[in-house]
């Protein structure tokens, strides 16, 4: 099993807020999501190119996968790839929890294989990743990746894989211009260096970074996000003027800055998107040119707001 046959897009589409019960108040975004909005989003992703789609079995419990499969039925299996997590931290007491979170997630999303699966938190690495092993053996996963793991982790996971013929073939962690911890930890340096693809989720900081949301404007009242963000977002005006006013220059708008910044950091972006215009960023963010003084600016930037975003469910990198 080889990283070659793994197709890494240029930008991957995040259904984290799919798991919303698209009801304001009633989940972690507060998006307001129905069936024919996310079928819009698809149609318009698969004309633009973007394949990978990226969820978790924990996602709304289930929810993001179920939603998610009906919305692809309309595509050929072969048209789109599927990344989806094993999440220690809901595992059950069988004797196999990864194989049985697993068929869980297949019955949601209505597939009889994933193209990659992660293991989403680490927990315990040695725990947890041997389960891997039959999974793809059996062909029920093509690649493997590990979420949220640090440098140290993600070398005794791929040890383990490695005994048995297989790799770490992606990792995936929390990658924006507030939070560079797995800059700073030296992951990305060895991603690079082992040609592993690095997936970045929360590039805009759930909405914090689009410029959209301000203290007169701010995140969705009874959202997790809205109590995470909401008390900073007069710190991240001037980072996210620059972004817009770099945007600007290209025809482009600061969210579509934020994530051509992920990718020229030489990272793949997991990008929500709950409005099929949402798309046409992406499209944009892939054909943006930054200079190094457009990164070290928006750096700079982004250190002086003096934030820390970490999630709860993240440790130290």
């Amino acid at each position: 099993m080889t990283i070659d046959n793994l197709k890494t897009p240029t930008v991957a589409l995040g259904t984290w807020a799919w798991g919303d019960s698209g009801e304001t108040g009633n989940g972690y975004f507060g998006s307001h999501l129905t069936q024919a909005g996310l079928e819009a989003i698809a149609d318009k992703a698969h004309a633009a190119g973007f394949t990978l789609w990226d969820t978790a079995r924990v996602y709304g419990m289930g929810r993001s996968e179920t939603v998610l499969g009906e919305v692809l039925k309309r595509y050929a299996r072969s048209d789109y790839q599927l990344s989806t997590k094993f999440t220690p931290q809901i595992a059950g007491t069988s004797d196999d929890p990864v194989a049985d979170m697993l068929e869980q997630s297949l019955a949601n999303l209505g597939t009889d294989y994933i193209d990659l699966y992660w293991i989403h938190n680490p927990a315990d690495v040695p725990r947890w990743t041997p389960h891997l092993i039959p999974l793809l053996k059996s062909g029920k996963i093509k690649h493997v990746g590990v979420s949220n793991h640090n440098l140290s982790e993600i070398q005794l996971a791929d040890q383990i894989l490695g005994e048995a013929g297989f790799r770490v073939e992606a990792v995936q962690n929390h990658y924006s211009l507030l939070y560079r911890s797995s800059e700073q930890a030296g992951i990305l340096d060895y991603c690079r260096n082992q040609g592993i693809p690095f997936f970045a989720y929360m590039v805009l900081e759930q909405g914090a970074l689009t410029g959209k949301y301000r203290p007169e404007n701010p995140l969705p009242e009874g959202s997790n996000r809205a109590e995470s963000y909401n008390s900073i977002l007069p710190r991240l005006k001037a980072l996210t003027d620059k972004l817009a006013s770099i945007g600007q220059r290209q025809g482009a708008a600061a969210p579509d800055v934020a994530a051509a910044w992920a990718i020229a950091k030489g990272t793949t972006p997991i990008i929500g998107v709950t409005r099929p215009r949402y798309v046409e960023s992406l499209v944009r963010a892939g054909s943006i040119t930054l200079t190094s003084g457009d990164i070290a600016e928006l750096e700079a930037l982004a250190d002086a707001a003096n934030v820390n975003t970490r999630g709860w469910w993240e440790h130290a990198m």
